[in-house]
């Protein structure tokens, strides 16, 4: 099985390509990566015109997400959101407007094309209550209890240490906060060979929790009220073209992995504990970073 360190650095490479391809062309499908030109099918459809008709258009071509959730989860004026994986900006960008000029949206992103990108994006839209970071989502470089939301477009599931992310989430959002994210997800059992089969497409990632397991991660890591919402099913159809030039056999891979794979909206909150004191949920000032 490959290092943490070394799906990281595919993980980079494979985004920096993608950046690339869109800020040198305006689309992702000039990007050489066919693995990334496969997620047609996850990623399209997913934002309104509403939204998308008043972004930067290569904000919305580098957007390589499974859902939307900044369509998904309450924002309100005034309150911190920190997107995981931030790409092109997208739903940085689209946070930004919802909390307005006395909030802020953060953009989190290891990858320094891709960083380049959104903060050319923020620019061509406006923005000023939007900063763009670089950094892992294993070590998120902001203080304790300093965010209101965190939002995450199908990223989580690339990272090989889920329970350090969780973990991260948990100590950075205020008490009250909520994490709304969405993810794939497999639901039930799927043989080993056919599971890598299909991972390889939905999303071009190969480390997609099962949903009981994704629970399990976040009640283990103090989150409360979690739960996980199917919002796209996948089945073989969707990645036939794609799995048979792998040299797949689809047709005897159908039966086994019917509506097993999903984008989701996975919801969790941070408890509020019993405070002895006026101050003891103060959070952390945002400029204190540790």
């Amino acid at each position: 099985m490959p290092s943490a360190t070394s799906i990281q650095e595919q993980v980079k490479e494979k985004y920096a390509r993608a950046a690339r391809a869109v800020a040198q062309s305006g689309s992702v499908q000039a990007c050489c990566d066919p693995g990334l030109r496969c997620c047609d099918p996850i990623t399209t459809h997913l934002y309104s015109a509403s939204q998308t008709g008043a972004l930067p258009e290569k904000a919305v071509q580098a957007s390589l997400g499974c859902g939307n959730p900044t369509a998904l989860v309450d924002l309100r004026p005034g309150e911190i959101v920190l997107d995981l994986g931030s790409g092109g900006g997208i739903d940085v960008l689209l946070s930004a407007r919802r909390v307005g000029p006395t909030g802020k949206a953060y953009g989190l992103d290891m990858t320094d094309d891709m960083l380049s990108l959104a903060r050319e994006n923020q620019r061509q839209a406006g923005l000023s209550n939007v900063e763009f970071l670089k950094g892992e989502i294993e070590n998120i470089p902001l203080p304790d209890c300093s965010v209101d939301v965190i939002i995450s477009n199908c990223v989580i599931n690339l990272s090989a240490d889920k329970d350090r992310v969780l973990a991260e989430v948990f100590r950075v959002l205020k008490p009250g906060g909520r994490f709304a994210v969405s993810d794939v997800v497999v639901r039930g059992t799927v043989p080993d060979a056919v599971r890598q089969s299909m991972l390889l497409w939905v999303g071009c990632i190969a480390g997609a929790l099962q949903e009981s397991e994704y629970l399990q991660k976040l009640r283990a890591a103090g989150f409360e009220d979690v739960s996980i919402e199917p919002t796209r099913v996948y089945n073989v159809e969707d990645a036939r073209q794609f799995l048979a030039a792998s040299g797949v056999d689809v047709d005897a891979m159908a039966p086994l992995v019917h509506q097993k794979f999903a984008s989701a909206f996975i919801r969790a909150t941070k408890p509020i504990p019993a405070c002895c004191g006026p101050a003891c949920c103060a959070p952390a000032p945002i400029g204190a970073q540790e």
